[in-house]
């Protein structure tokens, strides 16, 4: 196991800069996840770990000690690919053995035929098929051994693949997409078996993904990386409930944030499509941008409510719906509808009021982007009406 310290990473290819000034450190027995949109550089930074990549400037250190001088090989780490890389002429027994045997045996001791002969080579050869037999029971894969790679499903490849990667008993753990390929039934349960690799193990595991359910749910914590950025790192629960830049705050969730921009006047009261809530306190500007999560909205009769709203389209999402709700300028607002609410209508004319749960909207300024400190209370006129749903 190991800490990894990044210190100011930057990387150009040519003219373009991919990475800027990147500083980290991934705590020893972390499962710590690079989250971003194809593009922001994690794979780039993940290869830097690993010696794949040098950085243009800046250094990586393990434990400490920096490592900016040493091959991929010595810095015994063990990384697993989107592609899973097996070798198909070789079983699955003999992938994850390769690592080993490389490592440990000489070339001499590898060659065909002396490896059952030199007795330092069967003992070596023994010690490498017991811990292959061992990972192989932790990862339920000690029946495929003897299969080829082209005889074995997606997920019992990608458990080999983090078989062959586990067997070296690295000091950390790169994973770079590792389920993108699998289905979504497979990916839920690799992230679980993943999840209990690490509790067993407790390798520092560093975890390359698009995916915010992927990265939420297995983490520890989380760099959110957005253009070659590091946008905000923090626990999973951190990024959702307090995000730092409205950037931040609409990548991460599964469904997009709404960004609403209002005037506010000069009693912190919202002007605008919003009634009936007021800032404090009051915002430099005088206007402010509120995020506002599906879950923190609600559809109310249409004389009441924060806004109103013309229903534009609703999608099943499975236990409800997901209404898509027209404002007046255009804008259009997402409100989650449980499923026992989504029966009811609005008023005839179409119109929907939405309800706003003022302590849990976000704050933003319009300008900067940047998290704003204060809260949103109810300032009269928007009275708590039970909510409503819509036709399913």
């Amino acid at each position: 196991m190991a800490t990894i310290t990044l210190d100011r990473i930057t990387k150009r290819f040519g003219s373009t800069e991919v990475l800027h000034d990147i500083s980290l450190s991934i705590p020893n027995g972390a499962f710590f996840s690079l989250l971003g949109p194809s593009g922001c550089g994690k794979s780039t930074l993940l290869r830097i770990v690993a010696g794949l990549e040098r950085p243009s400037s800046g250094g990586v250190a393990f434990d400490g000690r920096p490592v900016g001088g040493q091959r991929p090989s010595a810095r015994n780490v063990a990384m697993v690919f989107q592609s899973y890389a097996l070798y198909p002429h070789l079983t699955a027994r003999q992938n994850m053995a390769l690592p080993l045997a490389m490592r440990r045996l000489t070339w001499v001791q590898r060659l065909i035929g002396l490896n059952r002969l030199l007795p330092s080579a069967r003992r070596v050869n023994r010690e490498i098929a017991d811990q292959v037999a061992r990972t192989a029971q932790v990862l339920d894969i000690a029946a495929l051994l003897d299969r080829k790679p082209g005889q074995l499903s997606g997920g019992q490849k990608q458990r080999v693949a983090v078989g062959r990667a586990l067997v070296r008993q690295p000091r950390a753990f790169l994973l770079d997409e590792p389920l993108s390929n699998l289905d979504a039934k497979l990916r839920v349960q690799m992230r679980a078996e993943l999840v209990e690799v690490h509790r067993r193990f407790g390798v520092t595991m560093l975890y390359v993904t698009h995916d915010q359910v992927e990265a939420m749910t297995m983490s520890d914590r989380i760099a959110v990386m957005l253009n070659g950025r590091i946008a905000q790192c923090g626990a999973p629960e951190t990024l959702y409930e307090r995000p730092e830049t409205l950037e931040v705050a609409q990548f991460v969730g599964t469904t997009p944030m709404t960004a609403l921009t209002v005037p506010v006047d000069g009693d912190g009261r919202l002007g605008g499509p919003v009634r009936g809530l007021a800032v404090e306190p009051n915002p430099p500007g005088r206007r402010v941008t509120l995020g506002v999560r599906p879950e923190d909205a609600a559809l109310v009769p249409p004389p009441d409510g924060h806004l109103t709203a013309a229903l534009a389209r609703q999608e099943y999402v499975g236990g409800g719906i997901l209404a898509f709700a027209r404002l007046a300028d255009g804008a259009v607002m997402q409100v989650q509808v449980p499923a026992a609410e989504a029966t009811a209508t609005g008023a005839a004319d179409g119109l929907l009021g939405i309800r706003l749960a003022a302590a849990r909207v976000h704050l933003f300024d319009p300008l900067t982007g940047r998290r704003l400190p204060g809260r949103l209370r109810d300032a009269g006129a928007a009275s708590a009406h039970p909510r409503i749903g819509v036709h399913g």
